[in-house]
């Protein structure tokens, strides 16, 4: 049984295509179909894109004021990314819109442009990104072809390790701060090597000390939910009749 009023943090694996809103959404709901609570505060704590799955933190009640300093914490990626290939959202969301030939890269190549990232770095996000500008949306300048400027932010990437076994595709794992696009350290390592890189996919590992290992699916975390809804509501309605 969840006392998701007092305040709860839920640790969830996020799927693929669900945006964190959705996930955040489909809890709400749930709590109100088979908790009986109307108007649960919800919030996340770090947004994953669509195409991203992994860890994501949920708070409910009181706890949505800690939000912030989940935020705040150290996180790790894992992915993949293609070399040869740049596309206009950094990942395989859109189509490729130019390609480069990847033969003659060498290992050491791929090194030295690795290391070009870690570090405190500048990095400019996106423009395909949720980042409000004057009220409005990154994505939604971009959508309409419209110019926008879009400030390079200080960020830090404590670790940046890449396997080249599948290369073209390179597998990689990311330890960074908070406000790191991963599909802009793609995009721009393709740029370190005088080529060019898209995300094909990305996983969030870990949130400060919080790993997806410990995260619900969430299936199992519905199942959990239906399963003790009727305690909940048990509970509450003797609470209300000891208050009275």
């Amino acid at each position: 049984m969840f006392y998701v009023e007092e305040g709860t943090v839920f640790l969830i694996d996020k799927p693929i295509d669900w945006t964190s809103f959705d996930t955040v959404n489909f809890i709400r709901a749930l709590f109100n179909r088979f908790y009986g609570i109307r108007k649960l505060k919800v919030g996340h704590a770090g947004t994953l894109d669509p195409l991203a799955t992994g860890l994501l933190i949920l708070c409910t009640g009181p706890m949505t004021k800690q939000i912030e300093d989940f935020q705040a914490q150290v996180k790790t990626y894992t992915g993949t990314m293609i070399l040869g290939q740049t596309t206009p959202t950094f990942d395989l969301e859109s189509e490729p819109d130019a390609f480069f030939p990847t033969e003659g890269i060498t290992a050491e190549q791929i090194d030295q442009a690795r290391l070009q990232f870690i570090g405190d770095i500048k990095q400019h996000p996106p423009k395909y990104s949720a980042i409000k500008i004057k009220g409005k949306r990154a994505f939604d300048y971009a959508r309409s072809d419209e110019e926008i400027e879009l400030k390079a932010r200080d960020i830090r990437i404590d670790d940046f390790k890449i396997n080249m076994d599948r290369f073209p595709k390179l597998d990689f794992e990311v330890t960074c701060s908070k406000g790191t696009y991963i599909r802009s350290l793609a995009h721009d390592f393709g740029k370190a090597l005088g080529n060019g890189a898209c995300l094909k996919s990305l996983r969030r590992t870990r949130i400060g000390d919080f790993r997806v290992e410990d995260a619900w699916q969430l299936e199992a975390l519905k199942q959990e939910i239906i399963d003790t809804g009727d305690e909940y509501r048990a509970y509450s309605q003797k609470t209300k009749e000891d208050l009275k």
